[in-house]
């Protein structure tokens, strides 16, 4: 399995998440790329089996700019046979906490095969990093159908 991480961080708290999602991945023996948004080579993207979104929130609940192109490219091209996660970090002082995880989550859910999402109050705490197991373990799990 060929995994990527794809972020954008302001503050530093999603690459904080996004790098302990890395390190479990690795943990794991996945072969794992982290890549910033601002060094993704769009043309890559078809070459991995697994995609996973890290994102703050920007404005009013909005996707950053930064990934608009990100969210398009993934809603106008066949993903559907690629494992998705999401996860973001944010702050609930504001109406739509981490607004963007769930509208990356919404797309994500009709065009890939999402797999689990996570949002995380602020920089990651331990419990929350308790979490990451459990996400990467839903990223790697194929999900059994009835």
């Amino acid at each position: 399995m060929k995994a990527a991480i794809i972020y954008s961080s302001i503050t530093g708290n999603t690459v904080t998440l996004a790098e302990a999602i890395e390190l479990e991945m690795r943990q794991n023996k996945i072969d794992v790329d982290l890549i910033p948004i601002n060094e993704l080579d769009y043309q890559q993207l078809s070459c991995y089996d697994t995609i996973v979104i890290g994102t703050y929130t920007w404005g009013n609940g909005d996707i950053p700019p930064e990934m608009d192109e990100l969210f398009f490219t993934i809603e106008t091209r066949d993903f559907q046979n690629v494992t998705t996660g999401v996860f973001g970090t944010g702050d609930s002082f504001y109406p739509y906490f981490c607004g963007a995880v769930d509208l990356f989550r919404d797309m994500l859910y009709v065009h890939t095969n999402l797999a689990v999402t996570l949002k995380v109050e602020l920089l990651p705490q331990s419990e929350d990093l308790a979490k990451v197991k459990t996400f990467c373990q839903r990223l790697v799990t194929p999900l059994v159908t009835v």
